[in-house]
């Protein structure tokens, strides 16, 4: 794998060089060769080159001088074969943008072997982005990371994801798994599958079957959700209220839409 580091701080371009070969020893990966950028103009410069094309990944800093790199991401998106983009960087407040660009991943500095990780391993389960060859389908998931293992869900499973403490609990029909994040991240990547009917819940729109009245021992009288294979009910926040029953009221998805 091909991956190039665009950051104007050569610290940062060095720890994520030290990180990827943490990667490389604590698990088996396909050899990583390393290129380095100082800015956009550098990087443009190097992806159009012979050399460029063979970059299968780009790790991408937002804040640098001259073209940033929202606007380096926006204008790669014209190529025939652009590299996946995973943006590294120290303001999470460009999370949003960077998904509309169609990024894999977005890693918060300084970054944790973890993430870094999981993020590979997105990039290695998408269809290789420099041949002409189709690559087979596959199902979108979420990497969980529980107990020392890794464990790919696929999102289409996931019936709700609820904020709890400094944890995240995610809810398949079968399991319950315990994540970190923030259920914003959740929201932004994936608005088409999830529907925010709390401040600290988000549900799987498909998975909404009813929505009821009920007693909440906290917020006393007002509306739940049930949602499919489920006995559970969730709260709905008055808020929210107007958005959920919209979605229900919403036409049926035709499936894989």
């Amino acid at each position: 794998m091909h991956i190039l580091i665009v950051d104007d701080e050569a610290l940062a371009r060095q720890r994520l060089r030290t990180l990827l070969a943490d990667c490389q020893a604590q698990a088996p990966q396909p050899h990583l060769h390393i290129s380095e950028a100082a800015h956009a103009a550098q990087a443009l410069a190097l992806l159009q080159s012979p050399t460029g094309r063979s970059v299968d990944l780009l790790l991408l800093d937002i804040h640098m001088p001259g073209q940033d790199g929202l606007a380096l991401a926006q204008q790669l998106r014209g190529m025939a074969t652009p590299p996946a983009l995973v943006f590294v960087s120290a303001d999470t407040g460009h999370a949003l943008d960077a998904f509309e660009l169609d990024a894999l991943d977005y890693l918060s500095k300084p970054v944790r072997l973890q993430r870094l990780q999981q993020a590979l391993a997105k990039v290695q389960r998408q269809p290789h982005q420099n041949t002409l060859q189709p690559a087979p389908t596959e199902r979108e998931a979420l990497l969980i990371q529980e107990r020392g293992r890794s464990e790919r869900v696929p999102l289409d499973e996931v019936l709700y994801l609820k904020a709890e403490q400094k944890y995240l609990t995610l809810r398949t029909t079968g399991r319950t798994y315990v994540l970190d994040g923030a259920l914003s991240d959740y929201e932004a990547r994936y608005p088409a599958h999830f529907l925010r009917i709390h401040r600290n819940a988000l549900v799987a729109r498909d998975a909404v079957r009813a929505l009821e009245r009920h007693c909440d021992p906290v917020e006393g009288e007002g509306w739940a959700v049930r949602l499919r294979g489920l006995g559970e009910l969730l709260t709905v926040s008055r808020r929210q209220l107007p958005g959920v029953r919209a979605a229900l009221n919403a036409p049926a998805r035709a499936p894989g839409g």
